[in-house]
């Protein structure tokens, strides 16, 4: 099974929370930026679609209020200019990424180990190069 690790709405996320850990102060860090990293991988962890496209919906209200901050970080000169382009560069990627995730989430199948015979479990995320079933 892939991972959420795989994800490019992932991939930005992380890359943005660890571009504001190290702009910033640590006590003085947005919490946003470090929401949409957690709230794309809980989405995953909980395995089905519903809860996942809530934590994607979540995600992508984050990344919006972790781009807000960054603005006021700008104007307020908490971070320098070329801090706040690479990280709402990065937001802005992770926003388009979760869109397109929320659109269509993509699906892992997996069995359940019950021992019996049911038919494969649902989840939200299936790396992006898997093909697709189609019922």
């Amino acid at each position: 099974m892939d991972s959420y690790k795989t994800l490019e709405a992932w991939k930005r996320a992380h890359a943005a929370v660890l571009l504001v850990f190290q702009a910033t102060d640590q006590a003085r860090h947005p919490r946003a930026t470090l929401s949409v990293e957690a709230n794309l991988v809980e989405g995953y962890a909980l395995g089905t679609i519903p809860l996942c496209r809530r934590h994607l919906r979540i995600a992508f209200g984050s990344a919006a209020e972790a781009e807000c901050e960054a603005r006021v970080a700008r104007e307020m000169a908490y971070l320098p200019e070329s801090a706040v382009d690479a990280i709402e560069n990065l937001l802005g990627g992770a926003m388009r990424a979760i869109n397109g995730l929320m659109i269509s989430p993509p699906v892992i199948r997996r069995r359940r180990d019950t021992g019996s015979n049911h038919s494969p479990r649902t989840t939200c995320f299936e790396a992006h190069h898997s093909p697709r079933t189609t019922p």
